[in-house]
């Protein structure tokens, strides 16, 4: 029998992640790489193993992540929205009223909230989106 696969995407700045739960050990895998490989920064990796440390799932899935885009803080951001929404999947049938439901768990943490923030398109005339060019009165 194949086994069962939750998916999802993540998306956060200009990056985007599709991130693939399937019952497992606990590896995780970004781009065919170990996280800890991939990642610079081991908060980043705690920061994106937060949904599972807090529904106490580190060791129960095994976690296959496709990110393109951003710097490793927005693709860690979006792995952790994908992991996030993904274990919402896997959690949809059973009852959401108990203080057990991941939904319950996760949205007071913030987690499934998406980060709105962008980069704010430049402007013309300026040199950034809101930096003008010195001025100089003489």
């Amino acid at each position: 029998m194949a086994k069962q696969s939750w998916s999802a995407t993540g998306r956060r700045k200009r990056a985007v992640a599709q991130v693939t739960l399937t019952s497992g050990t606990g590896n995780i895998t970004v781009n065919g790489i170990d996280v800890n490989e991939y990642m610079p920064d081991g908060i980043l990796v705690l920061d994106l193993k937060q949904p599972l440390t807090l529904t106490n799932n580190e060791n129960r899935f095994d976690i296959e992540v496709t990110v393109k885009g951003g710097g490793y803080s927005g693709q860690a951001g979006a792995i952790r929205l994908g992991i996030t929404r993904a274990l919402l999947k896997f959690d949809s049938n059973t009852d959401q009223t108990s203080d057990t439901a991941y939904r319950k768990i996760l949205k007071p943490a913030g987690m499934i909230t998406r980060d709105p923030r962008v980069k704010e398109r430049k402007k013309y005339g300026l040199k950034k989106a809101r930096r003008a060019p010195q001025f100089s009165k003489r």
